[in-house]
């Protein structure tokens, strides 16, 4: 059994379906676990970069798994055909801007209405931002921490419904906002200490607009913790 992070576990927890495709795949480890977890019975990987590529098929090959999972090498969702009928799509250990510009450059991909899990270290109000855009509704979101670093994971599926949120549901997540854990607090406190100290350095003459964007985020932060 390959090993696998304790945020990809969770990321794993939520796959559906009988096709993966995972997205800057981080040498095929969340295919290759969920395969031998019977998560999913095929899986594709992708990666953009040829080490990273090159590494994921020595990985399939050592865990005989070349029959389930397929490496492509391509840029985002190009990697999907569409006779792949891919039924979930992960993105993980990502910046939220990048995440979303993956989805937006792809979007003609998830024309199998796939579920997305998405897992972001930063910024993730991008990717719910552009989630309504494609008609996909959030289900489920956590927030967990490896190494010092604070990740989210949304995961959402097609609806059609076109479901808005309200700023502070995209800053802060709908789902989190409902399940403050002490993490929750944690991450936010420490941006809103980030903001005071980027505040104290600005110019009130010069730098009117960036102040004016930092007391929104601080607003919208108060409000919450």
């Amino acid at each position: 059994m390959i090993p696998l992070k304790q945020r990809l576990k969770r990321v794993s927890t939520y796959i559906k379906g009988n096709c993966l495709a995972d997205i800057g795949s981080d040498h095929a480890y969340l295919p290759i676990y969920s395969i031998e977890h019977g998560l999913t019975q095929t899986a594709i990987a992708g990666e953009v970069i040829k080490g990273p590529y090159e590494a994921s098929l020595r990985n399939v090959k050592a865990y005989q798994l070349n029959d389930k999972i397929q490496v492509r090498l391509g840029d985002g969702l190009s990697v999907i055909q569409s006779n792949d009928n891919i039924s979930t799509i992960t993105i993980c250990g990502m910046g939220g801007p990048l995440i979303a510009k993956i989805l937006e450059a792809g979007a003609s991909k998830l024309e199998n209405k796939p579920r997305l899990i998405l897992q972001s270290n930063i910024q993730s109000s991008a990717i719910r931002r552009l989630l309504s855009k494609l008609n996909y509704s959030i289900i489920a979101e956590e927030i967990l921490e490896e190494k010092g670093h604070i990740y989210e994971i949304i995961v959402a599926d097609f609806d059609n419904k076109n479901t808005s949120m309200t700023e502070q549901e995209i800053k802060f997540g709908p789902k989190l906002l409902q399940n403050k854990t002490e993490l929750f607090y944690k991450k936010w406190s420490r941006e809103l200490e980030a903001l005071n100290n980027i505040k104290q350095n600005l110019n009130s003459e010069t730098h009117q607009d960036r102040l004016a964007e930092i007391n929104n985020e601080i607003h919208l932060i108060d409000g919450v913790i």
